[in-house]
C-alpha cells in the first residue's frame, strides 16, 4: 500500500463516506453460474455521492505485468493526501479480451475493497467451487463456448452424457476431446 505523509484529512473523511454506503446492488446476471452480482456500475454508483460529500475522489490505473492485469485504486482526499494499492490478477488469456476482463474485474473488488463496500458472494466464490455433475451436464445441452463444453466434459464422463436426455448427439463427440491450439 502506498500513502501520503499524513492521513488526517482523508481518514476521518473516508469514516464518514463509508458510514452513508450502502452495499452495492447485485443487478448483474453471471448466466454461466446463474447467480447475479454487482457490476462495476452499481459499485462506482454506491461510492461517488458519498465520496463528493466528503472531500474524496478515486482513480484507477489499468497495470499488468508478467501475464497478470489489474489496476492500482487511487482515494484521494481534496487536501491532497491519498491511499493507493495495486489489484493484479493472473489472466487466463494474454488477449486483449482477458486482459480487459481480468482489468475490471480487479477495478470492480479493488474499489470494493478499498471503500469498504460490504458485498454479498457472488461469482467469485461460485468460480472456484468444482463442478457438479449436474451442472456439467445442464452447461453441455446449453454451451456455446468451447471453453464451458472443455469444463463440462472434464466433469462428467461418457455414461453420464449418454444416460442424460437432455444431452443430444453429443456421446459421438465426447469421444473426439476437444483442444485448443
Amino acid at each position: 500500500m502506498n500513502k501520503s505523509e499524513t492521513l488526517t484529512k482523508l481518514a476521518p473523511a473516508l469514516v464518514k463516506a463509508q458510514a452513508t454506503m450502502a452495499g452495492a446492488t447485485k443487478s448483474a446476471a453471471n448466466p454461466f453460474f446463474k447467480s447475479k452480482y454487482a457490476n462495476l456500475e452499481e459499485v462506482i454508483k454506491v461510492v461517488k455521492a458519498a465520496f463528493a460529500e466528503n472531500g474524496l475522489s478515486f482513480v484507477q490505473f489499468p497495470v499488468s505485468e508478467d501475464g497478470t492485469a489489474g489496476v492500482e485504486t487511487i482515494i484521494l482526499h481534496e487536501s491532497g493526501e491519498f491511499i493507493s494499492n495495486e489489484f493484479l490478477l493472473k489472466c487466463a488469456k494474454t488477449d486483449p479480451q482477458g486482459m480487459g476482463s481480468a482489468i475490471t474485474y480487479a477495478r470492480r473488488y479493488g474499489l470494493q475493497s478499498a471503500c469498504g463496500i460490504p458485498s454479498e458472494d457472488d461469482d467469485g466464490n461460485a468460480a472456484s467451487e468444482p463442478m457438479s455433475k449436474a451442472r456439467a451436464i445442464e452447461l453441455l445441452s446449453q454451451a456455446i463456448d468451447i471453453k464451458a463444453l472443455q469444463s463440462a466434459w472434464k466433469s462428467i464422463s461418457s455414461e453420464d452424457v449418454a444416460k442424460n436426455p437432455d444431452v443430444v448427439g453429443l456421446k459421438e463427440a465426447r469421444k473426439a476431446e476437444f483442444t485448443t491450439k
